[in-house]
């Protein structure tokens, strides 16, 4: 049952700052991580500061949004936010997570596209809060999810639902990994993005060689008899591009916006799982991840993509396992981004190894145990 608290603080977007509260994914990802009760509560308290107090209320807000019209005409205004949530709370006592989710997100009408194509704006955050969400059978992160979409801005819509309309023509489906070699080998979409683009993706990709992105992700298609196939090759690819994006003799590092492609693709897996989610709507999730997660390779000027960068890397405690991993990763003093990271690789590790000889599949073996390693040690 949710309560409507004036004073209460919220994990809400920090637009001010660019600042997102992300205690509500750190804490359940140690805690699969088998952190400790005393470690939970440490990081808990060591990132609790910025949160920020709820804005006011409009109560008659709240009951007008039942209105199609209402609701659309407010989206993609950080002020509503605590109204969207109030929405939302009540709509989740009322009916539960998994109809409101269909009705909002899913359902196809011009409402549910419109909360689903923000779901990945602002890097995935909106569909990163879903996922611990529903992983976690959490139905408040589900509210504050489907609250924060619907204060993002929605340009990214116009690019997903574009690629949806040419791919839907297009017969057969090419793997990730040759489309990242074809926008690779592209220069126009490759320099498309500059230095001083507010938004890489919406200020360079998508305003310079827009024609172009979409042509290359559209060619991606998801079957509703592939889901696992695809779901697995969407995160193969995500770290593959993450992982090798290195730029000898410079240190190694993941790219901070590539990251959240890897980190967001653990629930992919969840969202398969749902009984109460159609084939279809599964499909879509991920042929949006899909087509986004191109946008964002390309929006970082498509770098070479080095495995050998992954398969000679020496970590600095060669002999730990992925246990040892996980508990270095617990005590890190960060918000969370290295234990999703870690999380993600092993997760990735595991729902790719049916695909072992596939070549859509290019990180192998002990490359996800490499990649274990740089993760956890990058963040130090």
């Amino acid at each position: 049952m949710f309560v409507h608290s004036e004073p209460a603080r919220q994990s809400i977007p920090r637009a001010e700052s660019n600042q997102l509260d992300h205690i509500a994914h750190h804490i359940p990802t140690i805690f699969a991580l088998g952190a400790s009760p005393s470690a939970i509560k440490k990081h808990y308290e060591n990132n609790k500061s910025y949160q920020r107090p709820s804005e006011t209320l409009h109560h008659d807000l709240v009951r007008d949004l039942h209105d199609p019209a209402i609701f659309l005409k407010h989206l993609g205004q950080e002020g509503y936010h605590h109204d969207y949530l109030a929405f939302f709370q009540d709509e989740i006592n009322c009916k539960g997570h998994e109809a409101v989710i269909n009705d909002y997100m899913l359902k196809g009408d011009e409402r549910a596209d419109a909360i689903l194509v923000r779901m990945y704006a602002g890097f995935l955050h909106p569909i990163i809060h879903l996922g611990f969400g529903v992983e976690f059978n959490q139905p408040a992160i589900i509210a504050e999810a489907l609250a924060q979409a619907a204060v993002h801005d929605g340009w990214i819509g116009t690019f997903l639902l574009e690629v949806e309309h040419v791919s839907s023509k297009i017969l057969h489906s090419k793997s990730l990994v040759e489309i990242l070699d074809q926008i690779r080998a592209d220069p126009k979409l490759r320099m498309a993005a500059h230095w001083d683009d507010g938004n890489k993706i919406r200020d360079g990709t998508l305003a310079r060689a827009p024609d172009k992105m979409i042509k290359y992700a559209a060619q991606w298609k998801v079957g509703l008899d592939e889901l696992e196939a695809k779901a697995a090759e969407m995160t193969n690819a995500a770290v593959y591009f993450t992982g090798g994006a290195q730029h000898p003799p410079k240190q190694i590092k993941f790219d901070f916006y590539y990251m959240h492609c890897v980190n967001s693709s653990i629930f992919f897996s969840s969202f398969l799982k749902q009984a109460w989610m159609t084939p279809g709507h599964k499909a879509r999730l991920l042929r949006f991840k899909g087509w986004l997660d191109l946008a964002m390779y390309a929006s970082r000027r498509a770098p070479d993509l080095l495995l050998d960068e992954i398969v000679n890397y020496r970590p600095k405690s060669p002999k730990d396992s992925w246990d040892g991993i996980f508990k270095r990763v617990i005590e890190h003093e960060d918000d969370g981004h290295a234990s999703k990271l870690v999380r993600a690789l092993k997760h990735g590790e595991e729902i790719c190894k049916p695909f072992h000889d596939n070549p859509r599949f290019r990180i192998k073996e002990d490359m996800w145990l490499r990649l274990g390693h740089m993760g956890e040690s990058t963040h130090h």
